[in-house]
């Protein structure tokens, strides 16, 4: 008989822990997630936000103190060891045993979550992550970006279904990131499910279908990618002019404009409410020549700001 796969590889209800009893700390409020099976998925949050407490209760690392979890359709608790061989987790920290050389620590890996000899796909994952030439050297003389590298290829060990990726490509450099990223976006197109934490958001706006953000232990968005960034609804447009200005022209100030340099003007504006075209028009009435035109969309990174903003912040 065939398995019904679960159509959420990740699912939280209520989830909740505090730590210490004296004076409480709320590490996770009521966060009800729900990560498609399938999807590329951007965990985002500043530092301390929570992100690594709800992957480490994922992973069984840190024990909740209420609300339910699963992974694949296993409860984390009741079906404890079912769901730990569904998930796959690289941590941010590089725990790593110095005495034992990278194949070593792949076979013992594999051997722990019980994969068989004739199953183990040592070779094929150190060539994966690009350790291939280091296989028997020891862990200890490694990079650090390489010793980064190795916890990814022992994530992936036991085939998980389900892919945690907790800050991967600090520290490892540009050539390396595109190529763990050319895997792991392969891995995603056969049917893995991945959930990144990065503060690379650039990574996370070009990776990711889908993306939430926590804040204070709390979940204040969670939307396709697309979606988000339709939220903050603003574009920039940089015109670059021929003829020199001492001010803005009269006829543009009911754009919300500003005169950089003596020949570019800068557009701000919501472009559901207003076309390029008509701020366009608005200048060549004015007798002003264009020269260039430079736009800017709104970027994750705004939208981030903006939703983890503190209320006695000011708008950057």
């Amino acid at each position: 008989m065939s398995q019904i796969l679960p159509e959420n590889a990740v699912e939280t209800t209520v989830l909740c822990k505090t730590y210490g009893r004296d004076q409480p700390v709320v590490a996770l409020a009521d966060v009800d997630l729900a990560i498609p099976r399938g999807s590329f998925f951007g965990l985002l949050g500043p530092n301390g936000a929570g992100k690594s407490t709800l992957i480490n209760i994922l992973a069984g690392l840190v024990i909740k103190t209420s609300g339910t979890a699963s992974v694949w359709g296993f409860d984390i608790v009741s079906e404890m060891r079912t769901a730990r061989r569904a998930i796959g987790i690289v941590p941010q920290e590089l725990n790593i045993d110095p005495f034992f050389t990278p194949r070593e620590l792949l076979d013992v890996q594999a051997g722990l979550y019980g994969v068989p000899q004739a199953r183990r796909r040592t070779d094929e994952i150190l060539e994966t992550v690009g350790l291939s030439a280091q296989a028997d050297a020891y862990a200890r003389s490694l990079s650090g970006g390489m010793r980064r590298r190795l916890l990814v290829g022992k994530a992936m060990v036991h085939s998980p279904p389900v892919l945690v990726l907790d800050e991967p490509t600090a520290g490892v450099d540009i050539e390396l990131r595109h190529h763990l990223w050319n895997h792991v976006r392969d891995l995603n197109r056969r049917g893995t499910t991945v959930l990144l934490t990065t503060h690379y958001l650039e990574e996370a706006e070009e990776l990711c279908d889908r993306i939430a953000i926590i804040n204070h232990g709390r979940l204040i968005a969670c939307e396709s990618t697309e979606a988000l960034l339709r939220r903050l609804d603003a574009k920039e447009m940089t015109v670059g002019l021929a003829e020199d200005l001492a001010a803005v022209p009269e006829a543009l100030n009911r754009f919300r404009v500003e005169r950089k340099g003596s020949r570019e003007l800068v557009f701000h504006y919501p472009p559901s409410k207003t076309r390029s075209g008509e701020i366009l028009a608005a200048i060549q009435d004015s007798g002003l020549t264009i020269t260039e035109i430079a736009t800017r969309e709104a970027e994750l990174a705004d939208i981030f700001l903006r939703l983890t903003r503190r209320p006695d912040e000011s708008p950057r």
